[in-house]
């Protein structure tokens, strides 16, 4: 069998504290940095301490976007890694591991074992057993006939904060692992090979929720406030590391209450705010969500998702707060949700949502899970050179104030009609303390001056004037498209097939885009044409081109990670269209394109009654 070169699925697994995730990001990056594209899934479990762990990092020479179930190489830092995960090894796959820690492991057939004293090492060269995760890396690299050098520049990159003692024995840690499979081994008998592709793009490894900081910034974020919760609990942290460079004020407060009241006021008085949680912690901020819908002021939350309800799954991922978003807090006002499906979505709709959010004065709320989230990517650096920020009708110029003014926003004591009726909803707003511009906001019913009142005739008009805003928003968001499989060997959206043509249309939205869209190359050579359509924006909803698209399509399969379908169901609930089927998942675990191939097997199979 010839030797595959640049497709690669490696994972490292073992007992927490022994840098299992260090260790699996720094041989993504060195693969991303010898020109390889990267995708990685870290899996742990909700412990302080202790428990299995494992990341599985995904290397090709075409574009990668989702894990697949199957591994070529394992490099196992304990027994339990190889009792949960030698069987996921494809024939003629690979195992590093400590034979001496392991003794007597008996592997299956057509599993080829490589015995490296990773402790022994670790504790002679590394000068520590907390070296065993570099000391498998090497040898790793050695296996897959993969240079050293890029690995050691990132070592020394990455370690530096901690002193060249630190350096110097991670250095020689690696080395030491690298030279002992090359003098033991015949690392070409191995079926797999990594090899340095030049002239690649540059390109950063990066997680979904670095994506969403990253687009914060760049629309001009100046407050965050964030009650720490996985999987949302990195923004918080990639924020504070940024908060110097970029002068943003960064609170971590005491709970997701205050940073939703926070973020609100910050707003309110002029900055973009941000604030991210999960779904318990968007529970608590519901209340004050309502208040950001009733004063009609701008706010941005990131929600990353997770299984529920409770406490549920903390660290694993799950699609089951869609309808929660889009309904939470009484009473009805417009919001802005939005969907991302992947990195570059995570970084462009972000920076819409914020551009939305003033323009329409009103939240906008960006739904993520822990898949997308805390996953990482290599992905090209991000062209900003069509992003602008727009503030909407935020008044900052005295001037205008009063040109206003003297134009019927005057209220009878000489205040400012903050809330004057207008075609598309949106009044002016006037930042507190302008002089002019004195207003008042209120969180009960109002008149157009922020007067408290309840007749039913301004109740009536104010009300509609709220929800007016999402009819005009609507048409500032592009419309969903159909798109097919990418070209041979790469895992991207393509033209889509004619409704003639297309066997199958799959309907998701969020973190399965990817596995959608590798499960279509698959079905592509078997002669199965398949489309895919994504619903990235859920409020306001594009009903009418939905519909149009959906009514051509010969078989329709939802796919969504939550029991309900509730995505499916919001699209009968708008347009009156059913799927056909319904490809669904609540296991706490991503999608793979290897599942999804199943299902559609089985599910085209029973239609054509083969089963």
């Amino acid at each position: 069998m010839a030797k595959k070169i640049n497709d690669l699925t490696w994972m490292i697994g073992g007992e927490a504290g022994f840098g299992i995730q260090s260790a699996g990001h720094f041989f993504g990056l060195s693969c991303m940095r010898g020109g390889l594209s990267v995708f990685g899934n870290a899996e742990y479990p909700s412990l302080i301490r202790g428990g299995h762990n494992s990341n599985v990092i995904r290397v090709a020479d075409f574009e990668v976007a989702v894990h697949r179930e199957i591994l070529d190489l394992l490099l196992a830092m304990n027994k339990e890694t190889l009792d949960l995960h030698v069987k996921e090894l494809v024939e003629g796959g690979g195992v590093i591991y400590d034979a001496d820690a392991v003794v007597g492991y008996v592997f299956p057939a057509g599993v080829n074992s490589y015995h490296v004293p990773l402790k022994k090492i670790a504790m002679e060269v590394g000068k520590g057993d907390i070296t065993r995760n570099t000391v498998g890396v090497g040898a790793t690299l050695a296996l897959l006939g993969y240079g050293l050098d890029i690995y050691l520049d990132i070592l020394r990159e990455s370690l530096a904060r901690k002193g060249d003692a630190v350096v110097q024995n991670n250095l020689a840690a690696a080395r030491a692992g690298y030279d002992y499979v090359l003098a033991n081994y015949d690392v070409e008998g191995f079926g797999v090979g990594l090899r340095v592709v030049e002239g690649g793009p540059r390109r950063m490894l990066i997680t979904g929720n670095d994506a969403v900081g990253m687009a914060a910034l760049k629309a001009g974020v100046k407050f965050v406030a964030e009650y720490p919760m996985t999987p949302s609990s990195s923004i918080l942290h990639f924020m504070s590391n940024a908060a110097k460079d970029f002068n943003v004020i960064v609170k971590h407060t005491e709970d997701e209450l205050a940073a939703m009241n926070m973020a609100i006021g910050a707003s309110w008085a002029g900055v973009r705010a941000l604030t991210a949680t999960s779904g318990g912690g968007f529970a608590l901020m519901s209340e004050a969500l309502g208040m950001a819908g009733m004063i009609e002021t701008p706010v941005v939350c990131y929600e990353a998702m997770r299984g529920g309800p409770s406490t549920g799954l903390p660290t694993r991922t799950e699609q089951s707060d869609l309808r929660f978003v889009m309904h939470a807090s009484q009473g009805e006002f417009p919001r802005l949700v939005v969907a991302p499906g992947d990195y570059y979505e995570l970084f462009y709709k972000t920076f819409e949502a914020f551009n939305i959010a003033d323009k329409y004065q009103m939240p906008a709320l960006v739904l993520g899970d822990k898949h997308l989230g805390e996953s990482v990517k290599s992905v090209p650096l991000y062209d900003t050179s069509e992003l602008h920020v727009d503030r909407g009708r935020l008044i900052r110029d005295e001037a205008e104030v009063a040109s206003l003014k003297a134009n019927g926003y005057n209220t009878a004591d000489d205040g400012f009609l903050r809330y004057k009726f207008e075609e598309n909803g949106v009044s002016p707003r006037v930042l507190p303390g302008m002089l002019g511009g004195r207003h008042r906001s209120s969180t009960d019913e109002h008149d157009e001056s922020g007067d408290l009142t309840e007749t039913e005739e301004n109740r009536t008009a104010m009300h509609e004037k709220r929800m007016r805003k999402l009819g005009y928003c609507l048409k500032d968001l592009p419309a969903p498209l159909l798109v097919g499989p990418g070209a041979e060997g790469s895992y991207v959206a393509g033209p889509a097939y004619s409704d003639e043509e297309a066997d199958i249309t799959f309907v998701t939205w969020g973190s399965p885009k990817d596995a959608v869209l590798e499960t279509m190359q698959m079905l592509k050579r078997d002669g199965i044409k398949a489309n895919l359509l994504q619903i990235i924006y859920f409020i306001p909803f594009h009903t009418e081109e939905i519909r149009k698209i959906l009514s051509k399509s010969k078989y329709k399969v939802g796919v969504e990670m939550n029991y309900e379908g509730q995505m499916c169901s919001v699209i009968a609930e708008k347009t009156g269209i059913y799927m056909d089927e319904k490809i669904l998942k609540w296991s706490g675990r991503q999608f793979t394109a290897d599942e999804i191939l199943k299902s559609t097997k089985n599910i085209l199979a029973k239609r054509n009654g083969k089963l």
